[in-house]
């Protein structure tokens, strides 16, 4: 049986037809961005640039902000976008597709913050189980001696400030909808890798610690490695602003958790770049020659500012900041195509540590990744960060 979110495929090509046209140009700016990646990446399964399916973060973040954006202006064929992929990837059983719990790998949970709209307009209930299946990983998921969670199985020992975004938001958000109490660990979550990974010199934080300090990448007293990433600061950002919502005020920690929060929004003013507003590759060489403005990690600050700002955790002058922020991202990274869709560009397409290309964590290593355009990465926050704007219209 068809969910009550689908429509033809006649209907859903006339809506991918947009032309340059004014009507198209006068979409809010969310909408314009959402509609050219259904222009670009019709199949769901294929975003991140995939040619197989794969219950992928990526696609998760970007389809989040896609259903928040079908939320927003009740458009259907947007949301019948975002069902494709989950309908696709879950199975009757509430199994996902190419999804094992045993890989213990925080990357495959966030896609699962997907499945509680898709729930509640659907009452399917094989995403329930499918949310089910997802949270029973983070009950046995390896930790360190101080109980944060492994980036991954396979890489032992390690917290990755990525892995903060791929796993705390949809536990906080399984944990607050069906009573299961997880705050005070997610909430701890973040302090550990906090405390390990913060540099007191540029208030920023490095991308990864490992409590072992046996890894090549890894200083041999702090177990940290050598530099604050963009997009690692990024991805610890979004997810303290996203996860506060879903933490009871009286929780112990958050209240350290938002002055993280803070004292990270800071710091991110004295390493912006001057000429364009935007954000570096690596933020704490900030005009170190080769380095550059970077997309995906300009979003992301964006969008935490503006959120956070509206939701109280930043004084009202960070509202301010991301609004000019935004307008010098539209300028610098935004691109209007000649088929009446529109690009993010400058997005560094993937960075880690460890791995079977021995990835080091050095500054050169960071400024020689792939960049490309329209990355999930990039696109995904701008949404967000676009929804924000649009808010008070």
């Amino acid at each position: 049986m068809k969910s009550p979110l689908f429509i033809t495929a006649v209907s859903l090509l006339a809506c991918l037809s947009c032309s340059p046209t004014k009507t198209c140009i006068e979409r809010p700016l969310s909408l314009q961005i959402a509609y050219s990646e259904m222009q670009r990446v019709p199949r769901t399964t294929a975003l991140d640039f995939r040619t197989t399916a794969r219950w992928n973060y990526c696609a998760g973040l970007e389809l989040y902000a896609f259903q928040k954006v079908a939320q927003r202006y009740s458009d259907s064929t947007l949301a019948n976008y975002v069902y494709t992929y989950v309908d696709t990837m879950v199975q009757a059983d509430g199994s996902i597709y190419s999804y094992k719990v045993d890989e213990y790998n925080l990357d495959n949970v966030n896609s699962g913050k997907l499945l509680f709209d898709v729930y509640d307009a659907t009452h399917e209930e094989r995403f329930r189980k499918a949310a089910d299946l997802l949270s029973s990983q983070l009950l046995t998921h390896p930790r360190t001696e101080e109980g944060g969670f492994w980036h991954k199985k396979v890489y032992p020992h390690q917290m990755w400030l990525d892995g903060l975004y791929m796993g705390a938001p949809f536990y906080a958000q399984y944990g607050a909808r069906f009573g299961v109490d997880v705050a005070e660990d997610m909430v701890n979550q973040f302090l550990i890798v906090g405390r390990h990974t913060y540099d007191e010199e540029s208030h920023l934080y490095r991308h990864a610690w490992d409590e072992s300090r046996s890894m090549f990448w890894a200083d041999s007293i702090t177990g940290r490695s050598q530099h604050a990433w963009g997009r690692a600061n990024g991805w610890y950002m979004m997810a303290m602003v996203d996860i506060l919502e879903f933490i009871p005020t009286e929780t112990p920690g958050r209240k350290d958790l938002v002055e993280r929060f803070q004292n990270l929004a800071e710091a991110l003013l004295s390493v912006r770049d001057s000429a364009t507003g935007m954000w570096f590759q690596v933020l704490d060489s900030p005009y170190r020659e080769g380095n550059y403005v970077e997309s995906t990690c300009s979003a992301m600050f964006i969008y935490s500012m503006l959120k956070g700002s509206r939701m109280g955790y930043l004084d009202a002058k960070f509202d301010a900041i991301g609004r000019e922020a935004y307008q010098q991202f539209i300028n610098r990274f935004v691109k209007y195509n000649e088929d009446g869709t529109v690009s993010i560009t400058d997005c560094c397409a993937v960075a880690g540590l460890g791995g079977k290309n021995m990835r080091d964590g050095s500054f050169d290593y960071y400024i020689h990744e792939s960049v490309r355009d329209n990355d999930p990465k990039a696109i995904g926050p701008f949404v967000l960060a676009s929804l924000e704007i649009e808010s008070d219209k």
